[in-house]
């Protein structure tokens, strides 16, 4: 059996201390060989200056390959062409490519309103230059009318030109492996445009509980009531999520995902003990 690719995520630092933590953890990360590393992007460009920021320091500290996120939404064409100009010019050559959410007090969607309209305007503007990578959701995005409507936006993604997506966190394989088997019924092959499973380490439960329920990913009842008995025990916690995540890696590289992308929350621990634990690296 083959092992899967594995790739991280950052979020940019919004202190100075923060940023040098982060590249002491990127050099940390980097020794495991990824594929590469994506940066997020704010809302409505919000941490724009620091994303681009963390991107040129990760291309000048390693050879590894760095994935800047774009969002469209309240962005106009212009701002768009010009920061993938830009990218292409630092050397970049994958992206991901989301709509994003609308900063607060904003009012307007933009030219771009959707991922799958800034899919197709990188296409139209940078031709065959980026790798795109796109957001799946295997629990269905918390504002789709269906899940059918979801997959139907998926798929549009793909043929619009998206090279591979990217689940948002989940905890039942089983949802992630009916969203494969479903794009493949819709034509899809996930060997040549794969559907990049993302895993979220649990190291804090409050942290974890509230950004699931923000963003609709579903945690299953007895990890949620474990993670409540635990109370503040933070050593239970991060073994009891070892666990939960060590096991959920297995059942998909035993099913063959294609690849997985570790949400790092800018932390060494427990990705690089997950990464290794699984025997991901050369």
């Amino acid at each position: 059996m083959s092992k899967p690719a594995f790739s991280f995520e950052f979020f940019p630092a919004k202190t100075e201390q923060g940023g040098e933590k982060l590249l002491s953890t990127y050099d940390a990360l980097n020794q495991l060989s990824p594929s590469y590393f994506s940066v997020t992007y704010g809302a409505g460009g919000s941490t724009r200056e620091r994303t681009l920021g963390i991107v040129k320091a990760l291309i000048e500290r390693g050879d590894t390959e760095v994935a800047p996120h774009m969002s469209c939404i309240g962005d106009d064409k212009v701002e768009i062409a010009g920061l993938l100009d830009h990218y292409k010019a630092l050397g970049i050559k994958r992206l991901v490519a989301l709509r994003g959410d609308l900063p607060s007090g904003q009012v307007g969607m933009g030219e771009l309103p959707f991922a799958l309209d800034l899919v197709k305007f990188i296409r139209e503007h940078s031709g065959d230059h980026f790798r795109i990578e796109v957001a799946a959701y295997p629990e269905m995005h918390p504002q789709a009318r269906s899940f059918e409507f979801d997959v139907d936006n998926l798929v549009n993604k793909y043929q619009a030109g998206a090279n591979a997506s990217i689940t948002q966190f989940f905890y039942n394989a089983d949802s992630y492996l009916y969203l494969r088997d479903t794009l493949h019924k819709r034509g899809i092959d996930t060997v040549a445009q794969p559907l990049v499973a993302g895993i979220m380490p649990i190291t804090n439960s409050r942290n974890l509980l509230r950004f699931a329920d923000s963003c609709g990913a579903d945690i299953p009842r007895y990890i949620r009531k474990q993670l409540m008995d635990f109370g503040d025990d933070r050593t239970a916690i991060r073994e009891f999520g070892f666990d939960v995540v060590y096991r959920l890696c297995e059942r998909l590289i035993a099913e063959g995902v294609p690849a997985m992308h570790f949400y790092s929350m800018n932390k060494v621990e427990p990705n690089k003990r997950l990464v290794e634990a699984l025997g991901l690296t050369d």
